[in-house]
C-alpha cells in the first residue's frame, strides 16, 4: 500500500514538474526564495501594528518566531530522523525524467519546511486579521499554495512532501494563533489591574 502511494506521488511529481518551461524558471526561483516574501511580511506587520498597536505587534512577532522555529524543527525531525526520504533531485532514476531548476538540492525532503512555514504564517496571520480584513486569509492561503508549488516546479519536493508540510503548517499556525490570543488576553488583563 505504501509503495503504491509513493509510486503515485512520484508520478504526480513528474507530471507537475514537467509542466514547467524555461520561460518561467526564474519566476519560480524567485517565488521560492525566502527574501522574496519580505515585502509581504512587512505589509502584514504594518497591518498587525495598525490593529493591535506596538505591544500587540511585539507579541505577534514573538509568536511568529516560535511558529517558524516549530515548523522548521518539526520538518527537520521528519526529514533527518524519522523518514530520510531522498528528494526527487537525489533519485538517480528520476533525474533524466524531471526538470531540475533549483540552485541546490538538499538531502532529504519529507516534509517541506517551505510549505509548512508559509502555511503556518498564512493561517496564523490570516485568522488573526480576518475580523479586520475579510479576504486576507484567502489571499494568504493562495500565496502559501504558490510557494509550496514552487518546490515541486524546481524539482526539490514531491507533492506528498508539500501536502504534509501544509497540513502541519496549518496545525502549527492555528496553535500559535490560540497561543497569541491567550498571551494577548493575559497582557491586556494585567494592564487593567
Amino acid at each position: 500500500m505504501l509503495e503504491q502511494v509513493l509510486t503515485y506521488d512520484e508520478q504526480l511529481f513528474l507530471y507537475l514538474n514537467n509542466l514547467g518551461n524555461p520561460t518561467w524558471d526564474e519566476f519560480w526561483n524567485i517565488v521560492t526564495e525566502k527574501w522574496s516574501s519580505i515585502p509581504l511580511y512587512l505589509l502584514l506587520l504594518y497591518l498587525v501594528f495598525k490593529k493591535f498597536g506596538a505591544k500587540g505587534m511585539l507579541i505577534v512577532v514573538v509568536c511568529a518566531a516560535v511558529m517558524v522555529t516549530a515548523s522548521d524543527q518539526l520538518a527537520n525531525l521528519f526529514k533527518y530522523v524519522l523518514f530520510k526520504r531522498p528528494r526527487p533531485c537525489r533519485v538517480e532514476e528520476l533525474k533524466p525524467l524531471m526538470r531540475f531548476v533549483a540552485e541546490g538540492c538538499g538531502r532529504y525532503g519529507y516534509f517541506s519546511a517551505h510549505a509548512a512555514s508559509t502555511m503556518a504564517a498564512a493561517v496564523f496571520i490570516g485568522v488573526l486579521l480576518k475580523p479586520h480584513y475579510r479576504y486576507l486569509p484567502f489571499l494568504l492561503l493562495f500565496w502559501a499554495v504558490v510557494v509550496a508549488y514552487s518546490r515541486i516546479y524546481l524539482g526539490v519536493h514531491y507533492p506528498l512532501d508539500i501536502l504534509t508540510g501544509m497540513f502541519f503548517g496549518a496545525l502549527i499556525g492555528l496553535s500559535i494563533y490560540k497561543l497569541n490570543r491567550w498571551v494577548q488576553r493575559k497582557f491586556n488583563s494585567e494592564a487593567k489591574i
